[in-house]
């Protein structure tokens, strides 16, 4: 049995769900796959920050934050360690790195994931904003201090799409990634497709947790222009910047024009696109009519979607959950088990 000791860097909905998957499954996966996964500190900016080298009783943390009370309400050490001081003085092996998206600089992410790396750790992260800004540097930093980086939660939350492309398409050649990448906006566009106004159904969605109180990343079309630069250096092989992105939300959709396209067949939904070409990737992200036969045309609600265009195998589409607590801390597993995949057999 090999233990494998974790330390969270946020504790919100993401952080939360993979404490809930390890308190419920712990044994399986010791049992399963001979790892025994453990929580040994977690840093948040609200709910404080703990560490036992033993590691953490999730029971107690799990209660906790559902109180919304403080960590430091658990006896242990560090209870005043911000993220850098718990990634150099913590015995953990692997930094999750769950801290909020920023798509204009990375941080504080970006800082947390390269502490990490020189400090020997693995880092498996959810935020898209270190990644997509800084994919290229971070791997080949990850490569030179031999340590892994996993980022499959980053694009189609625990749905294993990073996975899927690199590993089950590596014998196609893909030419084309068009996919529904973010659940706020298909859930509204589904309720508009119903006869739900913009207002009323952006407010249900708030209402629901899907979309924040400032929910221009998501309606502006920003968080899919960033999947998308993660899809293109991930799976394509091809960096780019975000900046390269052209990128239509969908505040200018109207009722009357969704309502056109269901008397033509057809559906509107946000897709983002990349397309290889001779000179690269051309990255566009905008409101698109669908017809029905579509593959991504059916995906409702906060569903996600996304289609590989291929040589050998055609169009291939996979679905599944595009968010969630519970998701998204599925696809930290994901990775830890990819992380550890050499030693033991999945």
């Amino acid at each position: 049995m090999v233990t494998v000791r974790l330390a969270l860097i946020g504790f919100g909905n993401v952080g939360q769900g993979l404490a809930q998957i390890l308190y419920d499954k712990s044994d399986i996966y010791a049992k399963k796959f001979g790892l025994r996964f453990m929580i040994v500190a977690i840093t948040d900016l609200v709910y404080g920050s703990a560490y036992n080298p033993e590691g953490l009783d999730l029971s107690s943390v799990l209660k906790i934050a559902s109180e919304n009370r403080n960590l430091s309400l658990i006896p242990s050490y560090g209870n005043r360690w911000d993220a850098l001081t718990m990634i150099s003085q913590s015995n953990a092996d692997v930094i999750v790195e769950i801290s909020y998206t920023n798509f204009e600089t990375g941080e504080p992410g970006l800082s947390h994931i390269r502490a990490a790396i020189e400090n020997h750790k693995h880092v498996i992260t959810t935020n898209k904003g270190p990644i997509a800004l800084k994919y290229q540097e971070l791997t080949n930093l990850a490569r030179d201090k031999m340590v892994k980086l996993g980022v499959e939660g980053t694009v189609m939350s625990g749905t294993p799409v990073l996975n899927f492309g690199k590993k089950l398409l590596a014998g196609t050649e893909i030419r084309r990634i068009e996919g529904i990448l973010n659940g706020t906006t298909n859930f509204i566009l589904t309720k508009m497709g119903d006869g739900v106004s913009y207002a009323d159904a952006l407010a249900e969605a708030q209402a629901q947790g899907y979309a924040e109180a400032d929910p221009t990343g998501d309606v502006e079309g920003f968080d899919t222009a960033g999947k998308l630069v993660i899809l293109s250096s991930t799976i394509l092989n091809t960096p780019i910047d975000i900046k390269q992105v052209e990128r239509v939300g969908i505040t200018g959709l109207t009722l009357k024009e969704i309502e056109q396209a269901r008397q033509n067949g057809s559906t509107w939904k946000l897709v983002g696109r990349l397309e290889k070409h001779a000179g690269g990737v051309q990255a566009v992200v905008k409101p698109t009519c669908l017809p029905n036969s579509h593959p991504l045309a059916n995906v409702e609600g906060a569903t996600n979607a996304i289609t590989f265009s291929t040589d050998l195998l055609g169009d291939v589409t996979l679905i599944g959950p595009g968010a969630g607590r519970i998701e998204t801390g599925h696809a930290i597993i994901c990775d830890l088990l990819e992380i550890y995949a050499g030693d033991h057999k999945i």
